[in-house]
């Protein structure tokens, strides 16, 4: 991390334990589970049984906490779903592979038709791959289009999915030429590739890339060939992989002080800028683009958890209530097959906690996300989140 200035320190010493448990869930990439054009047969005339892998166990700083959150929201969504009946079934994993391809072998030896869990890329793979020969698809917490494909699906929002919406919005904003500045590791690797698609598929253009070593050292290093590369290539937008707990703070003060105002070169980030608080009061994301949930669903969501459950509910936990959404929108079919590939990447997709999202072919997935932008260190939604596929913001 970063020793740097006062306000830098604050923003990563709160939320560094939450950004923890993000990257783990977004890290170790490994090859996608085989398998995924079957699924075990359903009665939808009966309880189906759905198995739910989470943390339970795990030593890891914030992961019981977060174990509890899933558990807790996935048990909201069974209570939501009326007459259709899922048998929840929850099993630990410690946050380890080997506990959590046995949990998943033993799901399925207790019936299990489909696996929602479990929270790391690696423990994810091994439960797709051992799952694979039973038919049993799983829709894993990361965010690793890495891991996805087969059997395997992912429902954390990915760099994709903020890359393309960002870089739609700037296209129709006549921001073309993009100059990005990513870290020089897996995240800011994943970060770079997801902005270059999405800038390729919208018609905008690549016009550099800076990278930079994750260390205070190597951000300060990077801000002349930011500022000098963004003139020599008339770059009128620059798309920072960078989040609050790492060089965002550094960025979003160093940039403005060196030439790149705001008020010259469009600011737009793969992270949110909005958490903590304090991120709004930087120089450099005022007047800045960054994509956020539909704000109005996720404000319910929170509500009713805490009513609920006595605890504001960790960032990640509604993938536990997306997760049994999904599954119980496709039961409600009354299809035996309800839990197949091709069902789970129905084209209509699914109203999750923060809007709408559906699954793809390739594991992945897609969701509707607002464009916001800060005005006086307050969040404005500039263009707000779809509410179905098929217009705007897709």
């Amino acid at each position: 991390m970063f020793a740097v200035l006062p306000i830098t320190r604050k923003l990563m010493a709160r939320i560094i334990a939450l950004l923890s448990i993000l990257w783990i869930a977004a890290c170790d990439p490994v090859g996608p589970g085989t398998g995924g054009g079957q699924s075990q047969p359903i009665d939808p005339s009966a309880p189906v049984a759905v198995a739910l892998l989470v943390p339970h166990g795990s030593s890891a700083p914030g992961e019981a906490a977060l174990a509890r959150d899933l558990e807790a929201a996935a048990r909201m969504a069974v209570a939501d779903l009326g007459n259709v009946r899922i048998d929840l079934r929850v099993y630990g994993t410690a946050g380890r592979p080997a506990q959590a391809q046995q949990a998943a072998l033993n799901a399925v030896a207790d019936g299990a038709k489909i696996i929602i869990g479990p929270l790391h890329a690696e423990s994810a793979n091994a439960v797709a791959v051992a799952v694979a020969p039973s038919n049993v698809n799983v829709l894993a917490f990361s965010n690793n289009p890495t891991i996805a494909g087969g059997n395997l699906f992912i429902l954390g929002q990915t760099f994709d999915n903020t890359a393309d919406r960002l870089t739609r919005y700037a296209v129709r904003q006549n921001k073309r030429r993009i100059l990005t500045v990513s870290s020089n590791n897996l995240a800011g690797q994943l970060g770079q590739q997801a902005i270059a698609k999405a800038a390729a598929n919208a018609g905008a253009q690549i016009v550099g890339n800076i990278g930079y070593d994750f260390s205070q050292e190597g951000v300060v290093a990077a801000v002349p060939q930011i500022t000098s590369t963004a003139g020599s290539t008339a770059a009128d937008a620059i798309f920072l992989t960078a989040n609050s707990a790492g060089a965002l703070p550094l960025f979003a003060q160093m940039l403005p002080e060196n030439g790149l105002s705001p008020a010259s070169i469009q600011y737009m980030g793969l992270a949110r800028w909005d958490t903590p608080a304090q991120t709004l009061g930087l120089p450099g994301v005022q007047g800045g683009w960054f994509a956020m949930p539909d704000t109005g669903k996720a404000a319910r969501f929170q509500s009713r958890f805490q009513q609920t459950n006595g605890n504001t509910p960790n960032p990640i936990a509604g993938l536990g209530y997306d997760g049994i959404a999904a599954v119980g929108a496709l039961i409600k079919t009354g299809k035996r097959d309800a839990l197949s590939k091709s069902s789970l990447t129905q084209s209509a997709g699914f109203q999750g906690v923060d809007g709408v999202f559906r699954l793809r072919n390739d594991g992945t997935n897609q969701r509707g996300l607002a464009v916001a932008t800060v005005r006086d260190s307050k969040v404005v939604i500039l263009d707000p989140a779809p509410q179905g596929f098929g217009g705007a913001g897709f």
